[in-house]
Parts: C-alpha cells; structure tokens; sequence
C-alpha cells in the first residue's frame, strides 16, 4: 500500500513541475541557459542510465523467467523498441509548432509567438491551448511508466519521476507565455500550464485501475522494456539536443555525466 501512494506521489510532483515551469516564464525575463542546459543533460544522463542498466534487465528478467531465455530476451528488445515506436508515434501526430519534446525558453516562446504574424490574441490562446493538450498526450505514458517502475523499486521511480520533472519544466514555460500574452492573465496561464501537468497522475491511475490487475511476470516485463524505450528516445530526441542547442560552456555534457553518477549511486546506495 505505502508503495502505491509514492508511486501516486511521484507522478502528480512530475506532472506538476509544469506549473513550475509556468512561474518561471511569469517572473523571469530570460533564461539562464548554462542551467537549462546542464538539468536536461542531468535529466538526459538520468533517464539513459537507468533504463540500459537497471529498467531493460529488470524487463528481461522477469521476462526470461516467465518464457525461457532466448524468448525472453527477444520479447524483451521487441517491448524496449515499441515503446520507442509508441512515443515516435505520438511526436509524428502532434504538429512541430505545438509539441511539447522541441524544448523552449522564455525568449524562444516569446521570439516564436510574439512575431507580428502571431499577435493576434486569439491565434496566441489557440498555441497555448494547443500546447497543453499535445503535453497533456506525452504526459499520459509518462505518468504510467513512473508508477509501474515506483510500484516495483521505489528508487528507480524517483529516479524517473526526477528526470520527467525537470523536463517538464520548459514545457510549463511554452504553455504559459502565449496564453498570458493572449490574455494578459497570469491566473488563467498557470491554471492551464498546471492542469496539463495532471494527464502524469492520471496515466497513473489508468495503470493502477487497468494494468495492476493484470500484472505478472509476462506483463510487468514488457511494461518496463517499453518504459525503458520511451525514456531513451525522449532523452535522444528532446532532451540531449536541447541540453546542446543551450550549452554555451559543455555543460551538457556534465550533466549528463552528473546525471548518470548520481544514478548509479542512488541505486547501489537503495538496492
């Protein structure tokens, strides 16, 4: 039971770090890119980490004992690349303009959505709108692979709810701004920004209401290899070319390294 309420915990502080990411365009005029840069390379090094060497082996373990070892591992590689196909898929449906895995900062959003073409107010609600149904959409599998991966080792849980908050960051920021600047109300853009975030908590309710009451060696095993699909295209798509489109001073490298130590002894310090 205390498992199942951090795991609940862990995807609604992910989901909400959107909210954060809201505050930060609202009080701050520009962005500290040397920061950016180095959290979505910690992020980055966070989430390849524990997926290649703690995520995919938990799959095929519970998978070769379940199915024998040569079919185990096959199901294994097959889950791990159709969660990358899955997310591939979301990117594809969402349009660029819109989705939530181009990374923005504060002068980005404004430079994109404040041109003379796109000052008109209503065309600036309908981005921001927009905006948050496409990362309410990635936030849903998100919010499922915390709590299935909290639900069995806490600490890879943290681990991942962690790295999906900081992501989750910048997209608060690219929801906010040209909804404050169609409406001119901080309010009605941090409520937006917020509630996008909550599609994280409610991926994991689906999970604990659908999937817990199925779960088994079988599933739990092909659940975590795509878990661990997801996390490593998320982090070669979004975060690692944004961690480098910002570095000024090979920060995004560090963090990755940063990233991937902190990872590595969390998890011998908790397992």
């Amino acid at each position: 039971m205390s498992n199942i309420i951090l795991a609940f915990s862990l995807t609604l502080f992910a989901g909400l770090a959107t909210g954060l990411g809201a505050l930060i365009a609202f009080f701050t005029e520009r962005t500290n890119k040397k920061f950016l840069s180095a959290a979505l390379g910690f992020s980055a090094g966070v989430m390849i980490y524990v997926s290649l060497i703690e995520i995919f082996f938990k799959a095929k373990d519970a998978l070769t004992v379940a199915l024998g070892e040569s079919k185990g591992y096959w199901m294994t590689v097959m889950g791990f690349f159709g969660g990358m196909l899955f997310i591939a898929m979301i990117d594809k449906l969402i349009p660029k303009k819109t989705n939530p895995h181009e990374v923005k900062t504060v002068e980005d959003v404004m430079q994109a959505e404040l041109s003379p073409k796109e000052l008109d107010e209503a065309n600036l609600m309908k981005v921001g709108i927009f905006t948050a149904l496409a990362i309410g959409i990635h936030n849903f599998p998100e919010g499922i692979a915390t709590f299935m991966s909290a639900i069995h080792d806490p600490s890879v849980g943290i681990a991942i709810a962690i790295a999906i908050a900081i992501h989750n960051i910048p997209e608060g920021i690219a929801v906010a701004i040209p909804i404050f600047y169609a409406t001119g109300k901080r309010k009605k853009a941090f409520k937006l920004s917020f509630f996008s975030g909550l599609a994280e908590p409610i991926g994991a309710l689906v999970a604990f209401l659908i999937l817990m009451p199925f779960l088994n060696d079988i599933m739990f095993g092909i659940i975590f290899a795509a878990v661990a699909g997801i996390m490593v295209f998320i982090s070669l798509d979004e975060l690692l070319p944004a961690a480098k489109k910002y570095d000024e001073t090979h920060s995004s490298i560090y963090g990755v390294v940063v990233g991937m130590a902190v990872m590595a002894i969390s998890l011998i310090l908790l397992s």
